[in-house]
């Protein structure tokens, strides 16, 4: 069976993070941490080489194949932050207003933090964190 590239690492988050080119994607990437971290009560960890993540749970798919990954999410990408949050009932009505953002399947991309409302944004963290404990309880 593949093992899992996306694991919990031992790594600094600070350092991660000091590594991101663009001045102001850095900038963003240590207040989207400081803004998670606020919000979930949670230490940031390094998840593989390149996503912060917050907190942790165990998966197993009926292929028997099984590991932990983050409750939530983000990565500072080549053209975008890449946000990695849970659906959650209320999920659609706080994108709706949360100001330029751009979908995928599981995730949510901005450009930079101002072209959001961090208050949405903070109401986002904490429900989709809440939402992931109470799935993967």
């Amino acid at each position: 069976m593949a093992k899992n590239k996306t694991t919990e690492t031992t790594g600094s988050v600070s350092d991660f993070l000091n590594t991101v080119a663009d001045e102001g994607k850095r900038a963003d990437s240590f207040k989207i941490a400081e803004l998670m971290q606020q919000q979930t009560g949670m230490e940031p960890k390094m998840w593989g080489p390149a996503i912060v993540g917050f907190g942790s749970y165990h998966y197993k798919y009926d292929s028997g194949h099984e590991g932990n990954a983050p409750l939530i999410a983000f990565s500072p990408r080549a053209n975008a932050i890449s946000l990695y949050m849970c659906q959650f009932d209320s999920r659609e009505d706080l994108l709706r207003i949360i100001g330029k953002h751009k979908m995928a399947k599981a995730c949510i991309y901005i450009k930079k933090l101002s072209d959001i409302d961090v208050d949405v944004f903070k109401q986002l963290i904490k429900d989709a964190f809440e939402q992931a404990k109470i799935l993967h309880a």
